[in-house]
C-alpha cells in the first residue's frame, strides 16, 4: 500500500520535531534553506559561547537519527500551488524543481535580525556567521542591547557574565522588559542582571536604523527624547519579525504576512495544508512554536488522512520557560505563573539536554564528524 507523502516546509526547531514523528507513519520530505538544524533559540549563548551553543543547538541533518527516513532537500522555497499540490524549490546550483505532496506542513518561521535569516546557506556560511558575530562582541569594550524580549535580556545577561570588563547596557521601551511573560519573571531576573553589572534603561524606544538586521556601531538614537547612546557594538533584538511566507499564495496569508491558521492548525481555505510555529497566525503570541504543539500537529495530520475529527488546542496566555539559558549554577526555568525552579548544572547538561532533548525530542543525535 502506498504511503501518503507529507512535505514539511522548513526544518527549524518545530519543523524537525514534526518531521521526526511524521516519518514514523508517512513518506516525509523536508525542505530547508540551511544544511543543518540551526536553532533560533538562546541568542545570548550563541553570541557569547558559540562552541557550546553549537553543541546543543546546531546539528547536521545526517546526525539526527529521527530524520533517517526523511528525504531532506537543501533549497529555497520559491512558490506553491496548493490546489495542484506542489511546491517549487530552488537548489544551491540555481536549478528549480517541484515536489509534490498529499499533505503540506508549513513551518518556515520568521526572519528576525542577524540570527534568523531565510537565505540559502552552506555549512561554511553558517559557521562564518557564528564566528563573526561572536568576535564582534568579544572585541567590544561597550555593548548596547536594544529590545525588551527574552532574546535581548538573555544577550545582556550572558554578555555581562562572559565579559565582566565590558560595559553592557540594556535599552527597552516599557517600564519593564518581557511583556509577554508573567511579571514575576522580571522581578526575579532584575536583581541578577544588576548583580552582573548590566545597566538598565527603561522607557527608551530606539529609532531603528536601516541596518538593524546586523550588529552595528553606535550611536543609538531614541524617539522618546533621551540623549543618544554610544556603544562599540549594538545588538538589535527588537523582535521585528517578518514571516517567511513570500512563497505562498496570497489567499492563505493575512495582512501581516502570517499564515491564516485555525486552532486545529489547518490553514484556512486550503485542504490538507497545516501550519505551525512562528509563521502561523494561531494566536497573538504565535505559541504553536513552543508548548509541544507539534504533537497536536502530528495527531491532526494523521486524523486528516484517516478521516477522523481533528483536535483543537488552547494557546497559553503568556510565554514561559528559560530566559537566560544554562548558567554556571544551572538552568532556571519559569512556569507559566512566573515561579522559577532551578535545575543544577550537571543534571541540566546530562539529563535534560542529553536525554530529554537529544534522545527524547530528536530521537537521538550522532556524534559530530571528525
Amino acid at each position: 500500500m502506498t504511503r501518503a507523502r507529507v512535505l514539511v516546509a522548513g526544518l527549524g526547531d518545530t519543523g524537525v520535531l514534526s518531521a521526526v514523528r511524521l516519518a514514523r507513519h508517512y513518506d516525509v520530505v523536508g525542505v530547508s534553506v540551511k544544511p543543518a538544524l540551526v536553532s533560533g533559540q538562546e541568542l545570548g549563548h550563541r553570541l557569547t559561547d558559540p562552541d557550546r551553543w553549537a553543541r546543543d543547538y546546531r546539528f547536521g541533518f545526517d546526525r539526527l537519527r529521527g530524520l533517517d527516513d526523511v528525504s531532506v532537500v537543501h533549497g529555497e522555497l520559491t512558490g506553491a500551488d496548493l490546489d495542484e499540490r506542489w511546491v517549487a524549490v530552488r537548489r544551491h546550483d540555481g536549478t528549480t524543481e517541484r515536489h509534490r505532496f498529499d499533505v503540506l506542513v508549513i513551518s518556515t518561521g520568521v526572519a528576525n535580525g542577524f540570527w534568523r535569516r531565510p537565505v540559502l546557506e552552506s555549512a561554511a556560511d553558517v559557521e562564518t556567521g557564528l564566528r563573526e558575530h561572536h568576535e564582534r562582541l568579544a572585541a567590544a569594550s561597550s555593548i548596547a542591547v536594544v529590545g525588551g524580549g527574552a532574546a535581548a535580556v538573555s544577550t545582556a545577561a550572558n554578555a555581562a557574565r562572559v565579559w565582566p570588563g565590558t560595559r553592557v547596557d540594556l535599552y527597552f521601551p516599557r517600564d519593564a522588559p518581557l511583556p509577554q511573560h508573567h511579571r514575576r519573571i522580571w522581578g526575579h531576573l532584575r536583581p541578577r542582571l544588576e548583580e552582573l553589572g548590566v545597566r538598565l534603561h527603561a522607557g527608551h524606544r530606539a529609532e531603528l536604523p536601516p541596518d538593524a538586521d546586523r550588529i552595528t556601531t553606535g550611536p543609538v538614537r531614541f524617539t522618546t527624547g533621551q540623549p543618544e547612546a554610544e556603544a562599540d557594538a549594538v545588538v538589535w533584538a527588537v523582535g521585528r519579525v517578518r514571516p517567511n511566507s513570500g512563497w505562498l499564495p496570497a489567499s492563505v496569508i493575512d495582512d501581516d504576512g502570517f499564515v491564516r491558521t485555525g486552532r486545529d492548525l489547518r490553514v484556512v481555505g486550503a485542504d490538507g495544508v497545516f501550519a505551525i510555529g512562528d509563521v502561523a497566525a494561531t494566536d497573538p503570541l504565535r505559541s504553536s512554536a513552543r508548548n509541544f504543539t507539534y504533537r497536536i500537529l502530528v495527531r491532526n495530520v494523521r486524523a486528516h488522512l484517516e478521516g477522523r475529527p481533528l483536535k483543537e488546542w488552547t494557546p497559553p496566555r503568556r510565554r514561559w520557560g528559560s530566559v537566560t539559558g544554562l548558567q554556571p549554577d544551572g538552568l532556571t526555568v519559569y512556569a507559566p505563573n512566573g515561579r522559577p525552579f532551578r535545575i543544577p548544572r550537571l543534571p541540566a547538561v546530562h539529563v535534560v539536554q542529553a536525554w530529554i532533548v537529544n534522545r527524547g525530542y530528536y530521537r537521538g543525535i550522532r556524534p559530530p564528524h571528525p
